[in-house]
């Protein structure tokens, strides 16, 4: 479980101290925090009364009100994705976070994972015409509370959007329930404007966990595997002409070092000095707002709604 993963990173954190855990199963939260040497609070609320800061991996509609009550009581706040069920729950929080000066970081995971850092680096400056994301993964009983859009795929909204900025001019999406009733396959196409086309599919119905990225630039076509770590840029040399009818031309593959480090850990050392020193939060409750938008316009378009009316795009 991911708030078993928080505890056991936080406790491996220099100048950290775990407080404390709190969990609906009471068993589960005393086997947690035995493990991690910590105490389990029964009552959330006593713990939020002797922390900074906290993070929140419940299920998706609990994600609100235990997010704003902690900020109410001035802790900072790491809430994982989607951070709300709704839009108007994910303003909220911002509004509030922005009033009392607090930390608000969604767990968009993937912007940590070192690939994708190094894919950000290689990219700056290119002209990019296309972004295409692969997120599939077997049936997993613990996330059908969400759909597919909002369980896989809004982790590459998120990227979609650090990668070509948020200036949406369109969508289109096809979806199909295969084992929930909720949508368990889904494709979606973004149209930035004066920027790429995005292809996003998420599955939580195949056989094969598949976590890629490729870019397609002037010049270059890069593949980026967030399972693996791995990065490789293709290239063509220019041609040699050996006469009329003739030439030659060969493929470079460069394979880009990607240091090997966990995400999560990245993550939760980010939050941290955001809370300790004002680092700029990576993925602020604005990123995670905009994955929402999209997420639902992406829903609604599947289901036969109105998309996009909601989606807060850079003019």
């Amino acid at each position: 479980m991911m708030g078993e993963r928080h505890c056991r990173v936080y406790s491996g954190l220099r100048n950290v101290e775990l407080v404390g855990v709190a969990d609906l199963d009471a068993e589960r939260g005393k086997l947690i925090a035995s493990r991690y040497d910590t105490r389990c609070f029964e009552d959330y609320r006593d713990l939020l009364s002797r922390v900074d800061a906290v993070s929140i991996a419940t299920a998706t509609p609990a994600h609100f009100p235990l997010a704003l009550e902690s900020l109410e009581n001035d802790v900072h706040v790491l809430v994982e994705k989607p951070i709300t069920e709704t839009i108007d729950q994910a303003r909220a929080l911002i509004e509030t976070a922005k009033k009392r000066n607090l930390v608000l970081q969604v767990g968009h995971i993937e912007r940590f994972n070192p690939a994708f850092i190094e894919l950000e680096r290689v990219i700056k400056g290119m002209s990019i015409f296309a972004i295409n994301i692969r997120r599939l993964s077997p049936f997993d009983t613990s996330n059908t509370d969400v759909d597919v859009i909002r369980d896989l795929m809004i982790h590459d909204l998120d990227l979609a959007v650090a990668l070509a900025g948020d200036k949406l001019e369109g969508i289109s999406a096809w979806g199909r329930s295969i084992t929930t009733e909720a949508i368990d396959h889904a494709v979606a196409n973004l149209s930035f404007r004066h920027g790429p086309i995005a292809t996003l599919m998420a599955s939580r119905v195949t056989e094969q966990k598949i976590r890629q990225i490729e870019i397609i630039a002037h010049g270059a076509y890069i593949e980026a595997d967030l399972l693996s770590k791995s990065l490789m840029i293709h290239r063509r040399t220019l041609p040699q002409y050996f006469d009329a009818d003739k030439y030659r031309q060969e493929s470079i593959i460069e394979r880009i070092h990607v240091p090997m480090a966990e995400p999560l850990v990245l993550e939760l050392q980010h939050f941290v000095s955001a809370v300790r020193d004002g680092t700029p939060v990576r993925v602020p409750g604005e990123a995670g707002l905009k994955a929402l938008q999209l997420a639902q316009a992406i829903s609604d378009q599947i289901v036969g709604l109105t998309i996009l009316s909601d989606y807060e795009a850079g003019a």
